[in-house]
């Protein structure tokens, strides 16, 4: 297995640093949306992702 050159390096650190700021705009929405959630917010995630888990528990007990 080749091992990724410097210019290689770079050119990724330079590609991941422009992604960043064109999604920054919507990342900062998305965190300012996040610290006004209330708890019927949270509750509307937590329950089906309880049950997911819960779902899964059962697969694996079952197997």
């Amino acid at each position: 297995m080749e091992t990724i050159d410097t210019w290689e390096m770079v050119l990724a650190g330079i590609a991941a640093m422009l992604l960043v700021l064109w999604l920054r705009p919507g990342i900062r929405n998305a965190i300012e949306r996040s610290r006004q959630a209330t708890e019927r917010d949270w509750s509307a995630v937590l329950l089906p992702l309880g049950l997911v888990i819960l779902f899964v528990v059962l697969l694996i007990a079952l197997a």
